[in-house]
């Protein structure tokens, strides 16, 4: 610990935001980059407690008193090698993960002042990138192959680690293109998608396959057609959204979050949509149903489409405001309000809220009748609504014993770092099962 009065004397310092006047014009990422020096500055704030409760609030048991000591002393590199020893893609998690461990930090605790983990974390892995700390692995092949399914966080989690222990790997993806949630449920203002590009170019070269435009039948699966690999990793995620199934769901205007978020990620990448094919916000007002991280995103792309206006509805109560939530006190994360770049852009966020109905006219949608706890129903006038609700957990068959579940797939919609944490720990169960 290089300086352990350095959090008595360094306040938190986060990089901060582009201005709104200048990001809502584009998908470029929001987030700002603070300089090298104040990057060591912040690292520096990390006391190396004796109880470090970080460990413990990271799905994937990173160790930030190590690799942020490492920062503030200027050896990047060893900042790099002790952050991936957890964390297989750093660079995702310091984008868009909610920082459990900042949440868990002592600092938090007693000034709410936590480190800026998080950011560390993202610093380390873009100068480790820009350096040329990261090298290639080529491990000694044991002759067996596994067939990952999906290629979302969890999937690329259990396809790297396995691959390292010598399996040959091949993975299967449904869509024209790696990354899953990554790459069409995240909008590029918050993780721009040739990130994800040059980690897979890695994972090529490391001998991962890639087989894109291919989806796999389970029923085949579980009736034990296997193919020639030894074992299957099933990482699909959470395809089917929850729907809101009441009088004019049917109305042209009614769409899925992700279908809005995926398909303007797709443009992005070039690919083109009809004018009937194509959802936009362009000129309309917009209605959010769900207060989540994927609302927000929705948030968002509707500025960066030009919409008239955008309103958030939620059918649960406003969260607590402030960094205490007495129902989930220090360790846990707190269940508080949470304000995201998106909203700071502009929306109006209200809770309490039912729909009722989707009012339409020939056939397109107009409004939405809702009711606010204890009052009278109400229209909120609306050319587009995208619902974010969440995602129902998938039912999975009776699999052979040599497939194996792990991510969202297994355990319902959750964060990122989780899914790579599960994806991590079903390639152990994949090679114990192999080696036993």
């Amino acid at each position: 610990m290089g300086n352990p009065k350095a959090f008595l004397e360094i306040h938190r310092q986060e990089a901060g935001y582009r201005p709104i006047h200048d990001r809502i014009h584009d998908f470029g990422e929001v987030e700002q980059t603070l300089n090298t020096r104040e990057r060591k500055l912040q690292a520096s704030r990390c006391m190396d407690c004796g109880v470090p409760f970080c460990h413990w609030a990271c799905p994937l048991g990173n160790k930030p008193p190590e690799w942020n000591d490492a920062l503030y002393q200027g050896d990047w590199e060893l900042a790099y090698q002790l952050l991936n020893a957890t964390n297989p893609f750093p660079e995702f998690t310091g984008r868009i993960c909610p920082a459990l461990c900042e949440k868990a930090c002592v600092l938090n605790l007693v000034e709410h002042e936590p480190t800026t983990n998080r950011e560390d974390e993202c610093a380390i892995t873009e100068a480790a990138f820009r350096e040329g700390f990261i090298t290639l692995h080529h491990p000694e092949r044991n002759g067996k192959k596994i067939a990952v399914i999906g290629s979302g966080p969890a999937g690329l989690a259990a396809a790297n680690d396995l691959n390292l222990m010598g399996y040959q790997v091949t993975v299967f993806e449904k869509n024209e293109a790696a990354g899953g949630l990554l790459r069409y449920g995240i909008p590029n203002f918050k993780l721009n998608k040739a990130i994800i590009d040059r980690r897979l170019h890695l994972l090529e070269q490391e001998g991962i396959q890639f087989r894109y435009g291919e989806a796999v039948d389970y029923a085949a699966v579980a009736q034990q057609q296997t193919g020639p690999f030894d074992a299957i990793v099933i990482a699909t995620g959470t395809p089917t959204a929850r729907d809101l199934k009441v009088p004019g769901r049917e109305l042209k205007g009614v769409h899925f979050a992700l279908e809005l978020l995926a398909q303007q990620n797709r443009v992005l990448a070039g690919m083109e949509f009809s004018k009937d094919e194509r959802i936009t916000a362009k000129g309309k007002d917009v209605l959010v149903i769900g207060g989540g991280d994927t609302g927000s995103d929705c948030i968002g792309t509707a500025h960066r489409q030009g919409c008239k206006s955008v309103t958030q509805i939620e059918i649960m109560p406003k969260p607590v405001e402030g960094p205490i939530d007495p129902n989930n006190p220090w360790p846990n994360f707190p269940r508080t309000l949470k304000t995201t770049s998106s909203h700071e852009e502009g929306c109006i966020r209200r809770w309490n809220i039912n729909t009722l109905e989707f009012i339409g006219k020939d056939g397109r949608l107009t409004g939405v009748k809702v009711q606010e706890k204890g009052k009278e129903p109400e229209i909120i006038k609306a050319e587009l609504v995208l619902l974010a609700m969440g995602f129902l957990r998938p039912e999975h068959p009776q699999y052979p014993e040599n497939v194996f579940v792990c991510g969202d797939a297994a355990n319902g919609a959750s964060l990122v770092v989780r899914a790579m944490a599960s994806g991590k720990n079903i390639a152990k169960q994949v090679d114990q099962f192999l080696t036993k």
